[in-house]
């Protein structure tokens, strides 16, 4: 089944000075008629080393091009009206909440002509995130502060006095002292509420809504607003909270919390009854039903996500999707209160589905590629889609999905000086003679008859998987574009194809992830005559890294070379290094201590005797998710053992390379390394 295709003018193969380059539409937002478009866009400043956010506005009933509104400016939210936008911008160095009022033109609100932005925080500490109410009088506030704090100023007192002191030791006693690629400073994201004045201005000081919460609003690192909202008539807030007191790092048990809007009394647990996790509260439009997703098994950060939906009268639950085999993401509610929509993996590509409130029917809204984002109002959808071939941009159709068209191309003049490679979904008979899904993307200039150098990438996660979606990090196209074919799987273990099929890699790491990528490899030599098996190196990145030092202690023949990014090397000292312990716990049937032998069962470190594969390790010194002494001990072990070996050390980075620079050396010394070893021998 072939991929979508874009036939344009090119001038040559795709690379990742292309990538770094290409301009990133995210976060679409619908004004409340459907007429007018919000959204993000992230350029790239390359000699500045970083990407520069702005907002923009894009009039879908009249057309034309997006107008830029607001540089280093993220979050555009419409005011209810639809006359006004909200967003978040810097200020004296901390970051605040803007509005921008439009003038009233013929046909509603004229994006031609702005009003001059109007600041409406001003607090000493930076905004993290914000929602408004549906009346537009009040917004919630999220920000980071010491929880035995009576205001936001003895935040950044506390902050400023830490600054000034030479003494730079930090005592802790409890986890987390590190979580993702950040120290613990003790402080908290707790939610506030504020009431615009007469003139829009909000308070000084806010009023703490989770005073006594001990945990973050919206959750860390990659919590958003999602995670909190007003009830419809603006009187109840409910937010999603880990409770943190000892537990946190192995602790998978959010819950929904509900709170008067004014402040009035203490947050109640709504949730308590479910020890796992509850999250992405989303009102029914008449205030009834409070719709969210939730998890059934304690400790697992993988397990399905359900539609839940709560009375709130009687406290009553259900779940609204029982019979549906995937995990619901990006959760809202239509206008009537009889749909709700979702995001989920599936199959190799991530729609958009329909799930009906009452029967927990649900249908597909969109078909190939993957939905990175989108926005609902009325009969009208608002969607951030991407491909293989195509990064984001916006399309507008209808509720169901029909009458879709592209609404943006902000890539597509330098799109049309690339060439790209082809790709092709392929089944295959994997563990247990189950199907199992890959793709092939074939290289650039490819001709019939020919045979490439191959990349056989393996996925992250594990709990992932390799979909018919777009990437700024493991792009396909950067190696197609070198000249090299792609071989993907999506083993036992990744997303969209089943509970039970994601739930087979736990305490199997090595087993029949392993047994899938071996098949694999099989079926796409058998079925692709352009894949020069005797020329291929094998790629991964997090579990993909596990799996790069697993095989090549235990499937080390097909390959020229390995290429291990932020992989664990030592399952053993894994534990006791990772931020985050439900993750070892789940995958390894509990703690270290209490089972080693799981832990050693699948331990590449006990097969480092049987390497022999040149290998080039990556690893950052801010990964605090997979430690940089997991990739110095593999390079230990390389060196010691006289392998051709290099190590890639990025200090200022995380398990991700996000700076421009960094990316582009990443790729260029990757891209040496697979021509290197992949080169014809004379």
């Amino acid at each position: 089944m072939a991929l979508s295709t874009w036939t344009q003018a090119a001038t040559h193969p795709f690379g990742i000075r292309d990538l770094v380059m290409l301009e990133r539409v995210d976060d679409p937002q619908l004004s409340p008629d459907g007429r007018l478009a919000a959204f993000g866009v992230r350029r790239t400043d390359y000699e500045a080393n970083k990407g520069i956010h702005a907002v923009y506005v894009l009039d879908l009933a009249r057309g034309g091009q997006p107008v830029r509104l607001a540089d280093q400016a993220s979050a555009p939210r419409w005011s209810p009206d639809g006359r006004a936008l909200y967003y978040l911008a810097p200020a004296d160095g901390t970051t605040q909440l803007w509005r921008v009022d439009f003038a009233s033109g013929k046909h509603g609100p004229d994006l031609g002509h702005p009003g001059a932005p109007v600041q409406l925080t001003r607090a000493p500490l930076d905004l993290d995130a914000y929602k408004l109410s549906p009346d537009g009088r009040r917004v919630l506030l999220s920000y980071a502060v010491f929880t035995d704090c009576a205001d936001l100023a003895c935040t950044k007192e506390r902050l400023d006095g830490r600054a000034k002191t030479k003494a730079s030791g930090t005592t802790y006693e409890r986890l987390f002292v590190r979580h993702w690629d950040t120290w613990a400073d003790g402080r908290r994201s707790q939610l506030f509420v504020a009431a615009f004045d007469a003139n829009g201005q909000l308070p000084a000081e806010p009023t703490w809504l989770s005073r006594g919460i001990d945990g973050d609003i919206p959750s860390k690192p990659f919590g958003d607003a999602g995670e909190f909202a007003f009830s419809p008539d603006g009187q109840s807030v409910y937010f999603d909270v880990r409770i943190a007191g000892n537990s946190e790092p192995w602790s998978t048990n959010f819950d929904l919390y509900q709170v008067p809007a004014d402040g009035s009394a203490a947050p109640r647990n709504l949730t308590a009854d479910n020890p796992a996790w509850d999250a992405y509260p989303v009102p029914s439009p008449d205030g009834r039903t409070l719709y969210y997703l939730a998890m059934k098994e304690p400790g697992f950060e993988a397990d399905r996500f359900a539609v839940m939906a709560l009375d709130l009268a009687s406290g009553a639950k259900r779940e609204v999707d029982p019979q549906w085999d995937r995990s619901a993401g990006d959760l809202a509610v239509s206008a009537d209160g009889r749909t709700l929509y979702a995001t989920a993996d599936d199959q190799g590509r991530h729609p958009l589905f329909a799930i009906d409130a009452a029967s927990g029917k649900v249908t597909r809204v969109t078909g190939e590629g993957t939905v990175a984002g989108y926005a609902l109002a009325g009969d009208r959808l608002l969607l951030a889609r991407d491909d293989l071939r195509h990064p984001v941009d916006l399309y507008l159709a209808d509720a169901h999905g029909r009458g879709l068209r592209q609404v943006t191309r902000f890539n597509a003049e330098r799109l049309k000086q690339v060439q790209m490679g082809e790709a092709e979904f392929f089944t295959f008979k994997g563990w247990n003679d189950e199907p199992v899904q890959g793709y092939v993307v074939k290289p650039v200039g490819y001709r019939r008859g020919h045979k490439y150098p191959v990349a056989f990438i393996i996925h992250g996660g594990p709990q992932g998987a390799m979909n018919d979606d777009w990437s700024y990090r493991w792009n396909p196209q950067t190696y197609a574009g070198q000249g090299f074919a792609v071989v993907t799987v999506n083993f036992h273990g990744s997303t969209g194809y089943g509970q039970a099929f994601t739930d087979a890699i736990s305490g199997d790491w090595g087993g029949k992830p392993l047994e899938d990528l071996k098949r694999g490899w099989q079926a796409a030599l058998g079925k692709y005559d352009l894949l020069d098996g005797e020329r291929a190196c094998a790629l991964g990145a997090s579990y993909g890294g596990y799996m790069v030092y697993w095989i090549a202690g235990v499937w080390n023949a097909p390959w020229k070379c390995l290429v291990d990014h932020d992989g664990v090397f030592d399952t053993r000292a894994m534990y006791y290094d990772t931020d985050e312990l439900w993750f070892e716990e789940k995958e390894n049937g509990g703690p270290q201590f209490e089972h080693p032998e799981n832990y050693e069962r699948f331990n590449p470190l006990n097969h480092v005797s049987e390497w022999r594969v040149p290998m080039l390790v990556v690893h950052s010194g801010k990964d605090f998710r997979i430690p940089d002494t997991q990739g110095l001990g593999a390079f230990t072990a390389l060196q010691r053992r006289g392998i051709p070996s290099q190590l890639l050390h990025f200090p200022d980075e995380n398990h991700w390379v996000l700076k421009p620079q960094n990316s582009v050396q990443w790729h260029d010394t990757v891209n040496a390394w697979l021509k290197r070893w992949t080169a014809p021998q004379e």
